[in-house]
């Protein structure tokens, strides 16, 4: 065996879904209790923590249930990304990545999500409002367009993992789309009203039919971007019931935003940034101008940028090229973005060529040229 890898039995009721049904967790249960319904597992829990921020993910991987309906569910692949990103750093708030092990929701089966999914009107399970008699279907938006969930684990001192938590993401629309595509926007209230009622109803529903009673249950609301956006949506509100308890009773408002760089917004606290892009951006210009697009994207929160992505396309493709203009380009991000955790990704037709990555406490960038 690796000797990075440990090894640890995993007395889990979520391995239960092997036998095709809904177990009743409790951590005395998985703890104590045999049934002819469960069974042991042996689990793998890997030593090396990349991160702080990040949680450790046991092993073999588990996909959940539900995995493939986000393609279909939520617009954009910016918004896939940081549905699932996003609700890992909520939970990091409510199960700590020192002593918790990631798996990918095992509770709520592929059946149960696409009837919650629905209209009322078209299944007595719906979360979605039921169809406008008259057809104008825009008097009744569908809120709910994704349900996801991610699962907690931790050691027991007998070696054993046991469920400590469950997180639930939904991925509400900003925009509602008719059967013609005519768009109809969403107002923030309603959102936010509409998700916190879904929300409720999913956390009663968890507690009364999957009989989960002693667990946390945390709720993270989404706010997905329409179709045709270029920077992801974010999470602006979470909440949490706690064991036993079907419903939530406060509500932490969330300030997470991403914004597009260069930008024309006025707003205060963007300008100093945008300027820094836009003389950044100018250089790179003066370099190659005709055969380099930058585009920025700023991720913000509680009001302070946190990481700055950059993209950089690029039609050259020769060696001596690429690596003159990565250089060169290292030289401006750390005269421009000293104090920034930044990210460049420049890439052709081939894919991905260079990766630049300077963290805002250092001052020596990380720099990989690809097959070279």
């Amino acid at each position: 065996m690796n000797k990075n890898v440990k090894r640890l039995l995993a007395v889990s009721s979520m391995t239960l879904l092997l036998a095709g049904c809904i177990p009743s967790l409790s951590q005395e249960d998985s703890l104590t209790q045999e049934t002819e319904e469960s069974q042991e597992e042996v689990v793998m829990i890997p030593e090396v923590q990349l991160k702080e921020s990040y949680y450790r993910t046991l092993l073999p991987f588990k996909k959940s249930p539900v995995q493939g309906l986000v393609v279909n569910n939520i617009y954009t692949k910016y918004d896939m990304k940081e549905a699932e990103e996003g609700l890992l750093r909520l939970s990091s708030q409510y199960y700590s990545t020192d002593d918790h092990f990631y798996q990918e929701g095992q509770y709520l089966s592929e059946d149960t999500v696409k009837q919650w999914l629905q209209r009322v009107s078209a299944d007595e399970k719906g979360l979605n409002p039921a169809s406008s008699n008259t057809g104008r279907d825009e008097q009744n938006p569908l809120f709910l367009a994704h349900i996801m969930e991610q699962n907690f684990l931790k050691r027991t001192s007998d070696d054993k993992v046991v469920v400590e938590g469950i997180t639930i993401g939904l991925a509400l629309n900003s925009v509602y789309y008719n059967l013609e595509g005519k768009e109809f926007p969403l107002g923030d209230a309603q959102v936010k009203a509409e998700g916190e009622k879904i929300a409720n109803e999913i956390v009663k529903r968890m507690r009364e039919e999957l009989e989960i009673q002693n667990l946390p249950i945390v709720v993270g609301l989404f706010k997905q971007q329409p179709r045709n956006a270029i920077v992801p949506g974010t999470y602006f509100a979470v909440g949490k019931a706690d064991k036993g308890k079907t419903s939530i009773g406060n509500w932490t408002a969330i300030q997470e935003e991403y914004v597009l760089l260069p930008t024309d917004n006025t707003v205060e606290k963007y300008r100093d940034v945008n300027m820094k892009f836009k003389n950044f951006k100018q250089e790179v210009d003066e370099y190659f101008p005709s055969f380099v697009n930058v585009v920025g994207k700023a991720f913000y929160k509680d009001g302070d940028m946190q990481q700055l992505t950059i993209r950089m396309p690029i039609q050259f493709f020769g060696t001596s090229e690429l690596i003159g203009f990565t250089q060169h380009v290292t030289g401006l991000v750390q005269k421009h973005f000293s104090s920034t955790n930044v990210e460049v990704n420049i890439t052709s037709t081939n894919g991905p060529e260079a990766l630049i990555v300077k963290p805002a406490q250092s001052d020596e960038p990380f720099v990989h040229i690809y097959d070279y």
